[in-house]
């Protein structure tokens, strides 16, 4: 594996565009945030994942295609072939970007497992089309088959940009043909419930240069919208998208997953056939999803009953379902708009979400994990089965597996992968969108390549310092990202220091070895106000430092104290403590039975007198980022809390 193929291995390579993301092997991590969680990932999460879908039986489905022996009873649900894929794609990565040879070998033996099990014309599915099973395609509203192909057809793209044409591959291009055939022009005009196969149809055609991939993405996206998928039971249309068309949908609704699965596909065929109006819409969706329906840790997803979004303003925190799926989804979305439109707000979403999802879910040893991230947990967790399967909503303590268990191998996949969303290259520009301490050489349009140490304990601390350590005898501009956070950064470098606001910070001209710049950001804490519409948390505030959001764990309280029942002195910011926060916080006084009577419900008519004046003591209350939160145990939990507005009595003696 030459340095000049490891080196293209950026993780979406579009067509066309004047921008592109490094590749993986563009930037080394040295120890911090990130290189600690991928670690993790590689030592650990990735044989985890391989070690639970090997004792569920979700590999051996495969065997049993391969062997004709599918009559009997098949485990995992209909859409398991697409968790050993996206492991597949993992470990593409990985290998990809440390050429370890265990994980080669590993991937290797899975796809002679995987390979064997396809059909002669090239269909490959474990749960339909074979002796016992329900004919191919028969169930496109929830059988998943198109799903499944499409993260088989990523993972071969995985593989194609680390090492080049391979099993893997021949396996995804067959398989792609006779969805081709099956659902093309001449074909069967049909859709998945679950968009996906949208997304690896574009990624296959680009690295094969396969232009019937495309267009057949783009067929995908075109059809749907129309109501020609088999309704589910207590949900409409609006479940798989398939409601109003993309180019005419104002929001992204239904469930979240799917959702944002379908807006990364359309702007991936937006951005290879130049259709500005598709990219437009996508645009549009993701615009007013942000503002109105995402949640402040960027997860999205406000319901339990489809994984869906809820209306505009729709965002309870202790209902919150924010899948873990749904913040790496929304990541791939946003990378794709900045890669099409160069804007930095997409940027710092993924920021907030990589920090407040992504990072949120995996233990640090990567071997269990959250599924639903909510908010606000109001009881401590009980029931966890540490060596077993879970149901997937459960909260409060990290699950080793699940009975829908997408979110591990997802988390597996993209932090295989994160450095190549940390930069991106336009000419001689080179834009540095994610801080992480490590040594950055990405090639330049124009030649040659620019070689940066960054050291940063970021996101913990807001120096960062990049030095150049070679860079080509021409001038050529480097370009940092302000987060949208950071009121009162500074940059200081050749020119000087001088203040920088939030978007874009610009070092420019010949940049010569041992040059410095060192920026700054800000990271006391501040308080954050919801939108006033958003009634579940009105007259709430959060706290957040820096990228991360902090929340009040129930076991840093005073052993009589509730999370139900706290406040925060909103009139002082809390102050900065190790890599959180003390706020000054106290308990209000409330009658157990507000209403004077058994049997009444929990609410006070005005003729009854308010004991909340009389709290008791103000006492300092740790805030611990949110990422971290059940780490020590199971404990109730809270972002949002409720604002005292006036201060405390002791405010100006603390």
């Amino acid at each position: 594996m030459d340095n000049d193929t490891r080196a293209s291995a950026v993780i979406v390579e579009p067509a066309a565009g004047p921008r592109r993301g490094i590749g993986l092997d563009e930037f080394r991590l040295a120890d911090g945030f990130w290189e600690r969680m991928q670690r993790s990932n590689s030592r650990n999460t990735l044989r985890h994942c391989l070690d639970w879908m090997d004792r569920l039986g979700w590999t051996a489905n495969f065997d049993r295609v391969s062997e004709g022996a599918t009559e009997d009873s098949r485990p995992g649900w209909q859409f398991s072939d697409s968790e050993i894929y996206k492991l597949l794609e993992a470990l593409a990565w990985e290998y990809g970007r440390t050429g370890e040879a265990w994980v080669n070998a590993l991937l290797e033996s899975l796809v002679d497992r995987v390979a064997a099990a396809q059909d002669g014309d090239g269909y490959l599915n474990t749960c339909f089309g074979h002796a016992g099973q329900q004919p191919r395609y028969s169930d496109l509203a929830s059988g998943h088959e198109l799903y499944c192909t499409g993260h088989l057809l990523q993972a071969a793209a995985a593989r194609a940009r680390t090492v080049g044409p391979d099993k893997l591959v021949e396996v995804a291009r067959r398989a792609a043909d006779q969805v081709c055939r099956q659902f093309g022009p001449d074909g069967r005009a049909g859709l998945c419930g679950h968009p996906e196969i949208e997304l690896g149809l574009a990624e296959l055609g680009r690295v094969l240069h396969e232009p019937r991939y495309t267009e057949q993405a783009r067929l995908f996206v075109e059809r749907r919208g129309y109501g020609t998928l088999k309704a589910i039971p207590l949900l409409d249309a609006s479940y798989f998208q398939d409601d109003v068309p993309v180019r005419a949908a104002a929001v992204w609704r239904g469930h979240a997953v799917r959702a944002l699965y379908l807006a990364a596909g359309a702007a991936d065929v937006a951005a290879d056939t130049g259709d500005t109006g598709l990219l437009e819409a996508v645009e549009r969706q993701w615009e007013r999803t942000v503002e109105r329906r995402t949640y402040l840790t960027g997860g999205m997803g406000s319901r339990h009953q489809d994984e869906g979004f809820g209306e505009d303003w729709e965002l309870p925190p202790d209902r919150a379902y924010s899948e873990t799926c749904a913040g790496i989804a929304s990541v791939m979305v946003a990378w794709r708009l900045y890669l099409s439109t160069g804007e930095v707000r997409y940027a710092d979403l993924m920021e907030r979400t990589l920090y407040n999802v992504v990072a949120a879910s995996p233990s640090p040893d990567g071997r269990s994990f959250f599924y639903a991230n909510p908010l606000h947990q109001r009881t401590a967790a009980a029931g966890i089965r540490p060596d077993q399967v879970n149901p997937r909503a459960e909260g409060g303590v990290r699950a080793p597996w699940f009975d829908v268990s997408c979110c591990p191998t997802n988390l597996a996949r993209t932090l295989a992968a994160w450095q190549g969303y940390a930069a991106s290259v336009e000419g001689d520009t080179v834009t540095l969108l994610q801080y992480a301490a490590g040594e950055l050489r990405p090639a330049l349009d124009g030649g040659g390549e620019l070689v940066l140490r960054i050291t940063t304990e970021y996101p913990h601390d807001g120096a960062v310092r990049v030095e150049v350590v070679a860079a080509p005898d021409r001038e050529v501009e480097l370009r940092l990202r302000i987060p949208d956070w950071a009121h009162g950064a500074t940059l200081a470098d050749h020119a000087g220091e001088r203040g920088v606001a939030p978007g874009w910070a610009h070092v420019r001209g010949v940049l010569v070895p041992g040059a410095i710049v060192d920026l700054h950001l800000p990271m006391e804490p501040r308080l954050t106000w919801p939108d006033v519409r958003i009634d579940a948390v009105r007259g709430c505030v959060a706290v957040e430092r820096g990228p991360l959001v902090l929340c009040a764990e129930s076991l840093d309280l005073p052993v009589s104290w509730s999370l139900d029942t706290v406040r925060i002195d909103a009139a002082h910011p809390p102050r900065a403590e190790g890599d959180g926060a003390v706020a000054w916080m106290t308990p209000v006084e409330t009658p157990p039975n507000p209403a004077g009577a058994a049997g009444y419900p929990p609410y006070r008519s005005s003729a009854a007198p308010s004991r909340e004046d009389s709290a008791s003591a103000w006492r300092d209350v740790p805030l611990v980022p949110y990422y971290r939160w059940a780490r020590r145990g199971s404990s109730a939990m809270r972002v949002f809390l409720p604002a005292a507005p006036n201060g405390s009595p002791a405010t100006t003696g603390r």
